[in-house]
């Protein structure tokens, strides 16, 4: 009777949840919170039964899927006691970055040192990025920007958390899937809030794939109050709701702008000898946290064969949020120093003179043009899509929030302004559209 009331722990109101544990012992209560099977929404968060490889799960911004991933490694890992080796022996734990990684997987509210229980908790080791369990068990803490550092590890269970935002998602995806070749039945699990690319879209449609999904509702009892509610009702049925809240993988829609496909073919590394680099600004009207983001966008010319086929990079997005404009400015700047630019472009609609004096003050010498927007955006952005669609435009890498936006254009209904977006038109406004071309002298970046 007890086993069957506590399989349901997870989805009963608080105040039976309340009710069924002041029932138990003290030592029963002190192992509860570490008996995933009685809290796990079995919907989403508990392994599905069968022959798989991958195990996908997408949700929404607290979903449960951090917590569902660290319990899956666990269980991978764990013996009946805890000297008892598991199915899983080496482990690769690989996020955004090392840091995400280590601050979400390992030593997160949900990671794996807050899921374990004491006497079976991993050890981890910062100096080596490794966790180490009382059974012997090593996790590696990888890093998805340094894919190269995979080739010579190999694993048996592999947990890979944020894939969609993985800045070179296919590159590191595809040397990892080399080092899943121990034991008898390598698996690996992928936590992610969904964004349509291509490989995310290719791990779905593999045979050995299962996929789990909810929404950020379905774990709301484990997030602040009102936390959902309040979003549900800034975003619901806005393109960015359907993705972050609902954890949903939204596809191309008929006569959008640009398309995942479009961008995804056109991804390249830039070359070492471009002709022309620019910054481009577009400057938020306000600061604070709900204020518009500062678009900072990177781009670079090649000129090559006849004008009509002279290939663009995007190289870099330096987009920020909540940002005073002295420190948006640097960072414009600093992104100008970086990449070897030839003239920095902003948007003076809203800042007028203010933006070239806030550059000027920590820039003096940038060379710099202030650009009015005198049709609306559509009418900007036609031209610049034209060029992806002319496959003259390359990202030299992923850029999840940028990408976004270009795909999502005219779509969403969102009451924020694309800023990323318009940095990126300026840009190549000013590369191509315009053009104004100065030509100087190649130069290696």
């Amino acid at each position: 009777m007890q086993k069957s009331k506590a399989a349901s722990l997870a989805s009963l109101p608080e105040y039976q949840r309340h009710a069924f544990l002041d029932e138990l012992s003290d030592e029963t209560l002190a192992a509860m919170p570490f008996l995933w099977d009685l809290w796990a929404h079995p919907m989403h968060q508990v392994a599905p039964e069968g022959e798989w490889t991958t195990w996908v799960i997408l949700g929404g911004r607290g979903a449960g899927k951090t917590r569902a991933g660290a319990e899956w490694i666990r269980s991978r890992v764990e013996g009946a006691t805890p000297d008892a080796p598991g199915v899983s022996r080496r482990i690769a734990l690989v996020g955004e970055t090392l840091d995400q990684a280590r601050s979400v997987m390992v030593e997160g509210d949900s990671g794996l040192l807050a899921c374990s229980p004491p006497d079976r908790q991993p050890r981890f080791v910062a100096t080596q990025n490794k966790l180490i369990w009382p059974n012997g068990a090593e996790g590696t803490v990888m890093s998805a920007q340094n894919y190269e550092a995979m080739r010579g590890p190999q694993f048996d269970a592999i947990w890979a958390d944020e894939l969609a935002k993985w800045r070179y998602a296919r590159d590191a995806w595809d040397m990892l899937q080399f080092t899943l070749r121990l034991g008898d039945d390598p698996r690996q699990v992928v936590t992610t809030t969904p964004r349509d690319i291509h490989v995310l879209r290719e791990v779905l449609e593999d045979p050995a794939t299962v996929m789990s999904h909810a929404g950020t509702e379905a774990n709301a009892q484990n997030l602040a109050p009102g936390f959902a509610e309040r979003l549900r009702v800034r975003y619901a049925g806005t393109w960015l709701g359907r993705q972050e809240l609902d954890g949903e993988l939204i596809g191309e829609r008929e006569g959008a702008m640009w398309t995942r496909a479009m961008i995804e073919d056109g991804r390249k590394a830039a070359p070492g000898d471009l002709t022309r680099v620019v910054v481009a600004v577009d400057p938020p009207v306000s600061t604070g946290h709900n204020a518009d983001e500062c678009g900072i966008i990177v781009a670079g010319l090649k000129v090559e064969g006849p004008v009509e086929k002279w290939p663009c990079w995007i190289l870099a997005d330096r987009s920020c949020q909540g940002k005073s404009p002295q420190a948006w400015a640097e960072r414009a700047a600093a992104a100008y120093e970086e990449f070897g630019a030839d003239r920095l472009v902003a948007e003076v609609n809203q800042g007028g003179d203010l933006v070239e004096n806030v550059m000027r003050q920590v820039a003096p010498s940038i060379s710099y043009r202030a650009v009015h927007a005198r049709v609306g955006k559509r009418l900007r952005a036609e031209p610049v899509a034209a060029l992806y669609e002319q496959g003259r435009v390359h990202h030299a890498e992923t850029f999840p929030e940028l990408e976004d936006q270009l795909c999502a254009f005219e779509q969403d209904g969102s009451r924020r302004s694309p800023d990323r977006l318009d940095a990126l038109v300026w840009a190549l406004t000013d590369l191509v559209v315009d053009k104004r071309l100065d030509r100087p002298q190649v130069r290696s970046i």
